[in-house]
């Protein structure tokens, strides 16, 4: 069968136009290959910079959080913070810092407050703390309810019970907290009462502690010039001054 001309034109440029159609519809999915391309691009832009915000935020809540510790430490903080402690906060075996200041280990830590924090000299810082950590009990050991004193080369030991915690303000305008416990019965070489500062205000385990005792728990609270310092028995004196320094 014979194909007219008009025929053979009109079937040309209806193919042209299905090229032409099918050009488009690629061009037009290409478009969208892109855009959703640049839409997860966009996306994932979001994500990270939604991951960095919230590093970022955990970062400010873990520096807030140090620089509240550290007023905590120097003796800052609101009455609502202070919570109750049990003794075994305090548990383990402890050595008093005091014959490391009498053989010049602490030497170190005076020069070093001396230097940054410069209201003494280095010779005065000594001779204060010669007053605040000076002790005859070398060593103090304390498994769950049970306080055992080394004194002269002697032993006391006794039952505590916890008598509550009081907040003391000092002229300085800081303040500290008292955890006190009371004996529980009377006991051969033992106070009636020990008082625990530590720095703490909520239940944690101590580093370290200042300690008090004696058998007038008022009078105690007034005592602010000889606070004996122990730290974990395994520690040297080196390791001891090192971490005086850090705070």
């Amino acid at each position: 069968m014979k194909i007219s001309f008009a025929t053979r034109l009109g079937l040309l440029t209806f193919g042209a136009l299905l090229v032409l159609a099918g050009c488009q519809a690629s061009g037009s999915s290409k478009g969208e290959s892109h855009k959703t391309s640049s839409s997860v691009a966009e996306d994932a832009s979001k994500t990270q910079e939604k991951s960095l915000g919230s590093h970022a935020h955990e970062h400010d809540h873990s520096r807030a959080h140090d620089e509240e510790t550290e007023k905590i430490y120097e003796g800052y903080f609101k009455n609502s913070q202070v919570k109750d402690r049990p003794l075994t906060d305090w548990e383990g075996d402890w050595q008093s810092v005091y014959p490391y200041l009498q053989d010049g280990t602490l030497d170190e830590v005076f020069s070093y407050k001396s230097k940054h924090e410069g209201d003494k000299t280095a010779e005065e810082y000594k001779e204060y703390y010669k007053k605040g950590y000076k002790t005859d009990v070398d060593r103090i050991f304390i498994q769950k309810d049970t306080v055992t004193f080394f004194k002269n080369g002697k032993e006391y030991s006794g039952k505590y019970t916890y008598d509550g915690y009081e907040i003391l303000t000092y002229d300085a305008g800081n303040r500290g907290v008292r955890y006190i416990f009371k004996r529980a019965k009377e006991a051969e070489g033992l106070p009636q009462y020990i008082q625990f500062s530590d720095h703490s205000i909520d239940p944690t385990k101590a580093g370290h502690y200042h300690l008090y005792w004696g058998d007038d728990r008022k009078a105690l609270l007034d005592e602010v010039k000889n606070w004996p310092t122990y730290y974990p028995s395994e520690m040297d004196g080196h390791d001891i001054a090192h971490e005086m320094m850090a705070h």
